[in-house]
Formats: structure tokens, sequence, C-alpha cells
């Protein structure tokens, strides 16, 4: 099939003058229209996530698409910090947003991921969904090592992963972060529990009765050295007079076991707070600690086994 040649410039300026000023009018008009879809259709070409919709998260460009038959999507920064760094939301990705420094995070550079695994606890089909969503944000040029957020029962998601693979874990930041699962949602300790997510927990797993999920030996609790030995740095927030999931029987345990091996962490208090509200009223000292330990450049580590009360505290 023949194509026909350009019409030469000075041609098309004169058949447009020549033309009724209405016509003139629909014909730029068609014209721009056939531009911008030309340039769209090479953006979409261009996007590493060429299946996905399009939508807005906070002002920033969302991209939601499917990996391992699971909704998932990746929120853009208007200019990608060098090395492509990122976060991950494991579970509760709206709540208490900005609280917890994320959206700070994005506007310096960061892109911001999720993946709706649902209440499943951080047990082992969530995380074969994990493995197969990291592949695909790394295969699309994210940074080899990100940072895990781990809100309440997050806490369970994000170091339940970040010990299968910690290579692939530069922090973890937990919010009041469930990180034995024998204190919520078992309620075995001082905390309420909740019998209901207890029995689903055991399901999950692949328990066969709840004295084999009280055997079970990898809590985050008990699980640590391989973080350690990977140098993943970890930054917890956590409300001192929480009863739903106790400082003692979580943060605690995580903060001494922790530092006794060698590890960085930093535990922000928030005095005569409960489990809620989640986050700072400034974030701004977890966003310097992912800042300082969360991107490729790295940075100093100035923060081995400290504590912190009354910093950001919540109302």
């Amino acid at each position: 099939m023949n194509t026909p040649a350009p019409m030469p410039d000075g041609a098309r300026v004169a058949l447009g003058r020549s033309l009724p000023p209405a016509l003139r009018i629909l014909v730029a008009s068609i014209a721009w229209i056939a531009s911008m879809a030309s340039t769209h259709a090479l953006a979409a070409d261009a996007s590493p996530w060429p299946d996905a919709t399009v939508d807005t998260w906070r002002g920033f460009r969302r991209f939601r698409f499917k990996v391992d038959g699971r909704t998932a999507w990746v929120v853009e920064p208007r200019a990608p910090a060098p090395g492509k760094p990122w976060t991950w939301c494991m579970e509760f990705p709206d709540a208490f947003t900005e609280r917890t420094g994320v959206p700070t995070l994005i506007e310096k550079g960061f892109h911001h991921l999720h993946i709706e695994v649902g209440n499943t606890f951080g047990s082992p089909p969530a995380l074969r969904s994990f493995d197969a969503f990291y592949h695909a944000v790394t295969n699309a040029g994210l940074a080899a090592r990100g940072n895990l957020v781990g809100i309440s029962r997050g806490g369970l998601y994000a170091y339940n992963w970040a010990a299968r693979t910690p290579e692939r874990v530069a922090t973890i930041y937990g919010d009041a972060p469930v990180c034995d699962f024998k204190s919520w949602p078992g309620g075995k300790g001082t905390g309420k529990g909740s019998p209901s997510d207890w029995q689903k927990l055991i399901g999950d797993y692949g328990f066969p009765d709840e004295a084999a999920a009280l055997r079970y030996p990898s809590n985050p609790v008990d699980n640590l050295r391989p973080l350690a030995k990977a140098g993943v740095a970890l930054v917890h927030v956590v409300g001192d007079t929480d009863d739903v999931v106790p400082v003692t029987e979580n943060t605690r345990l995580v903060e001494e076991r922790y530092k006794a091996m060698g590890g960085t962490v930093l535990v922000l208090h928030k005095p005569g707070v409960g489990h809620h509200p989640h986050g700072l009223d400034d974030p701004g000292p977890v966003v310097d600690f992912i800042l300082r330990h969360g991107t490729p450049r790295g940075g100093a580590d100035s923060s081995r086994g400290e504590s912190v009360r009354g910093r950001g505290n919540a109302p």
C-alpha cells in the first residue's frame, strides 16, 4: 500500500487560509487531538506498567494492575530519586497516611507500593504473592532493596516477608506492629486479642489446631537474626498504653533482642497513647530514618538501640 507524500508546509498554510474560520478551528482541533493521542500512546508503550489503569492517590499518579491474580498498585513520584527507592505499605495503605510520612517520601522521589492480600496475617500464601509483586516492581527498574511499612497486623506481613528475603529489605517501619501472633490476635498475654481473627489465622497458616499455632517458632520476635545479619534497620512508633498490641509483648521484645544482635533499631514512644491513632503528628523522625537507611546510597548508622519518648506525640 502506497503512503501519500506529506503535504509541503507552505501548501498546508495556504490550504488553512482558504478554509472558512469555523472549519479551520475544527481542523486544528482534530490535529491537536491526534497529536495528544499519539503522545499518550508513546507514553503507554514506554511505561513499565503497560497493562495498568491510572488514577490518583494523594495527588500523585497511581498505576493499578494485577499480580498473581491480586490487585496491586504503584504510586509514582513526580521526579524519582536516584536509584528509584520505594516504600511498601503491607496492609492498611489508606490508614493515617499523612501521619506515617509516606506522602513526604513520595515528594522526595520514593515510589510507593501495595498489593491487596487481605486479612491474611502474613501467612505463606500472602508471602508468595509478595514475592511475585517484588519481582514485578524490580523488573520494572525499582531499587533492589526497599522499605516496608507494617501498621498494626501489618507488622506480621512486613517481618515475615523480610525474614524470608532479607536481602530485599533496607528498613522496616512498624507502627504499633504485631510482632507475635500469640499476643494478637491470640490474646495469650495481657492484650485484648480477637477470637475470630485467631481462628482465621490458624486456618490461613494451615495449622491443624491452636496447639500447633502456639508452638510456631517463627513469629517476628523469634526470627530477627536474618534481618540483623542483612543489616535491615528498624524503626517503630508505639503508644505506651496500647492494650490491643501491648508494647511489652511486641516492640519491646524486638528492640531488646535486635539490639543484642547488634542491629539498628529506633523506637519512638507516645506516652499516654493507645493503639490509635497510628503515626505521629510530625512524622519527620520516621522520614529522616528512612532517608538515612533506606535509599540505595544509604547513610551512616546513628541509631543503634535508641529509644525515644515524647517526640511527635499524638493528641
